[in-house]
């Protein structure tokens, strides 16, 4: 097995980005709800038929895209009208996916919009929208390597246990590879570890309730949200992906 295919590799990283999540959900709730930066229109016709965040977000993927970001494996862009890279690509020998289409970003971002910003932000409109887009694209790109991440778990699993991934995936059966993909143990010690963390950092800037319902908020999306997501790029990935 390729050795960045181990779970403990891939746990690692996944670790990793809790703190990225966190830092990045903890910088956005400081700013309001703030609509008028995700609906169309709200503050004029300048951004086209696209949001302020949405506009952040598609100019910032096309310059990293123009930099080869999107040409690594963990990497996932949420539009698909980018340019070629500018700079050579890069040969990823040791990227052990097999090809696939699966992305979810589309889904990322209408939860991001109708959940998670509710949820993390206070209800309201302090104006500051720029910041708010910013913030919003660190959040949504974190969110996004963290979510298809999943395939890597994935591929992994499948490798483990190549026979009884195979039956299930010749079944199509979402059901069963959901089940088989799924352990407990491992799902409840994420969210004690994040709950832990997103209350010891957001303890250094937040009085004690404030940082008590980030911690509680944040627990709340990784149940709720990205964890969820993930499954399903788990399962997509391993009935879409050809061997």
């Amino acid at each position: 097995m390729n050795n960045h295919l181990l779970l403990t590799h891939i746990r690692g990283a996944l670790i990793r980005l809790e703190e990225t999540i966190i830092f990045s959900l903890l910088e956005r709730a400081q700013f309001k709800r703030n609509r008028a930066a995700y609906d169309s229109g709200a503050l004029g016709d300048m951004f086209g038929a696209e949001s302020l965040v949405e506009y952040m977000l598609h100019e910032t993927e096309k310059i990293h895209a123009g930099m080869r970001r999107y040409t690594s494996p963990d990497e996932h862009p949420f539009f698909s009208d980018l340019p070629e890279p500018l700079l050579q690509p890069l040969r990823y020998h040791e990227n052990p996916l097999v090809k696939n289409t699966v992305n979810l970003n589309h889904e990322l971002l209408r939860a991001y919009t109708d959940i998670l910003i509710p949820a993390l932000c206070a209800e309201g409109d302090d104006a500051q929208y720029g910041s708010t887009a910013v913030c919003d694209v660190a959040c949504l790109q974190a969110l996004s390597k963290r979510i298809h991440y999943g395939k890597f778990v994935a591929e992994s699993k499948y490798q483990a246990e190549p026979e009884r991934y195979t039956t299930l995936i010749a079944a199509g059966d979402r059901h069963g590879l959901a089940d088989a993909i799924t352990d407990d143990a491992v799902e409840e010690a994420l969210f004690q570890r994040v709950a832990k963390k997103a209350g010891s950092y957001s303890g250094m800037f937040l009085d004690p309730q404030s940082a008590k319902n980030f911690q509680t908020t944040v627990t709340a999306i990784y149940r709720d949200i990205i964890i969820p997501l993930t499954k399903r790029v788990e399962v997509d990935y391993l009935l879409t992906g050809k061997r």
